[in-house]
């Protein structure tokens, strides 16, 4: 049903939408079109606010998802440009800047063809933090508690890793 679930279009114009289904999905009858990315890298930015500043504590890469849930998040990155990272990281931990921005949270992008594009920002702790910890060695869990942060950004000390194994995986498995 149009309105539902993205559909990816092959060249041209894209095809008139249903004129029934399409009034069901933006209540308005518009749709919405965005440009279609085939294999974009995941990659995200943990980000520590005061309310005054804001530090970008590197980024994690989350490409490799079943089922849009993420399996594996490595942190820093792997084969991106290092300047280009680097300065999504300062726009990002820039924006959160000046929203005042007064806690953890994790600015998404997507990279295609050397370029990043804004996915989302979550405002809050996510699970895949322990691997910016481990990369780091900012207890996050400790700083988002004192409302600490904001300093510059934390030197790296090696490479983090996280992978995630679900019962599901078992049973295809053996099945």
């Amino acid at each position: 049903m149009w309105g539902r679930r993205p559909r990816a279009g092959v060249g041209g114009p894209p095809p008139p939408p249903p004129p029934l289904l399409a009034p069901g999905g933006a209540g308005d009858g518009s749709v919405y079109l965005e440009k279609y990315l085939a294999r974009p890298r995941h990659i995200e930015f943990q980000i520590l606010g005061d309310g005054q500043r804001a530090a970008a504590l590197f980024e994690r890469e989350c490409s490799v998802q079943r089922r849009h849930q993420k399996l594996i998040e490595e942190s820093p990155a792997p084969n991106v440009d290092r300047d280009a990272v680097d300065a999504v990281a300062a726009r990002a931990a820039s924006a959160l800047e000046a929203l005042g921005y007064d806690s953890l949270g994790t600015v998404e992008t997507l990279l295609a063809d050397g370029e990043f594009g804004f996915l989302e920002t979550n405002a809050r702790l996510q699970v895949e933090h322990g691997v910016t910890e481990e990369v780091t060695g900012v207890d996050l869990v400790a700083a988002q508690i004192r409302g600490a942060g904001g300093g510059p950004r934390a030197p790296g000390r090696g490479r983090g890793v996280l992978t995630k194994k679900s019962p599901r995986d078992r049973e295809e498995e053996v099945g």
